[in-house]
């Protein structure tokens, strides 16, 4: 079990990045204790999703990148149609657009307004839903049909990290159980997943120091740049818009998240030395298919580069490579594509937060922002 921080931070929002191999293996031992799901930690979730092939997850802001991510989750490893929505736009949506989803709505506190729209709006529908919330007691929580919290604890920053950590863990773990519950995973494949998924909060705990070093020099040169690119493939392209929100709402800078392959069809009239890519370059060594798309991303890094662009990567521990292709990169544990997402995240964190210091940003309350919009 990681340590609880001891150490005085000058903000919350370092200490909450901090905070978060704690909050991720409590969320784990919440849903997974001694290494296998809990079935009473789903409640009802078989029965919601008895006989559904479809799903529609609804959020914002950050929870809506968890969602992102919790997509190419659900749809390859247990078989369901994602659909993600903004939550503020569910309501006006055809009712039509999906026949008879499950709905799942995504929210750090439970009392988001668009968000608990989306929730009565199914529910006047018909459909069952389920919430994913940082407070058990939340609107939300009582409302649908099965509340999954994490265990985040309170979060005091504005820009959210321990809670979209942990969002991303509860996704994992929803995964694991419907993978299972619907005969496309054995009892020895969750068993595995669980394992690799209970290693993370070390492997982040070892970590932190160093990124933080080494992302606050990057930061330093960083800081001053026009706007940033953020890019990832598959699963990853939800941690590219996720660092690059956290860049604008921490550091008022602008930033964008973009799959890879897009670059090149517009945006890339954008890249000059003084406007960086951010590029998730990390691989599954395991996955041919998570081989085949980080050998694609090196390709455009090998052309941006020749481009001239100035290119922040994070990347797999040990790998030259993608490093070598970089001005500036930071290396993360090897770990199984779904949860690489858990890693890869957390330097983009630190960089958005370093970013904001060197600007003189009052990180922990960004101007213009409040932590749960409650009114539309």
């Amino acid at each position: 079990m990681p340590m609880k921080q001891t150490r005085a931070f000058p903000h919350a929002m370092l200490r909450e990045i901090y905070e978060q191999p704690e909050a991720l293996a409590a969320t784990i031992e919440r849903y997974a204790p001694e290494g296998a799901l809990r079935a009473e930690a789903f409640p009802n979730i078989a029965e919601i999703l008895r006989g559904r092939q479809r799903l529609v997850i609804a959020a914002s802001g950050s929870s809506r990148h968890a969602g992102l991510a919790g997509e190419i989750m659900l749809e390859d490893y247990a078989g369901l149609a994602v659909d993600v929505e903004y939550a503020s736009e569910y309501c006006y949506r055809s009712t039509h657009t999906l026949h008879d989803p499950g709905v799942l709505v995504i929210s750090q506190s439970g009392e988001t307004a668009d968000t608990l729209a989306a929730l009565r709006e199914a529910r006047g529908r018909g459909l069952a839903t389920i919430a994913i919330t940082n407070n058990a007691d939340s609107t939300m929580a009582r409302e649908a049909d099965s509340s999954l919290p994490t265990v985040a604890g309170k979060e005091k920053a504005i820009p959210a990290t321990k809670s979209f950590t942990t969002q991303l863990t509860v996704l994992y773990l929803l995964t694991l159980y419907l993978a299972r519950l619907s005969g496309r995973m054995t009892a020895q494949a969750v068993s595995a997943h669980l394992q690799r998924l209970k290693t993370l909060p070390e492997q982040l705990e070892v970590a932190l120091p160093r990124w933080e070093e080494q992302i606050s020099g990057i930061a330093d040169d960083l800081h001053a740049s026009k706007g940033f690119l953020y890019l990832g493939r598959a699963i990853h392209y939800a941690i590219a818009r996720e660092g690059a929100l956290k860049l604008k709402e921490s550091a008022y800078m602008q930033a964008e998240g973009y799959p890879v392959g897009e670059l090149k069809h517009g945006p890339n009239a954008l890249v000059s030395p003084e406007a960086p890519l951010v590029v998730l370059a990390t691989r599954d060594a395991e996955d041919p298919d998570s081989v085949l798309r980080y050998e694609k991303t090196l390709q455009l890094m090998r052309d941006m580069k020749a481009q001239g662009a100035t290119i922040f990567s994070v990347v797999n521990e040990g790998d030259a490579e993608a490093a070598a292709l970089s001005r500036y990169s930071v290396a993360v544990p090897a770990a199984d594509e779904f949860l690489l997402p858990l890693l890869e995240v957390v330097p983009l964190q630190l960089f958005a937060y370093f970013t904001a210091i060197r600007n003189g940003v009052n990180v922990d309350a960004p101007r213009n922002l409040v932590k749960a919009v409650v009114r539309e």
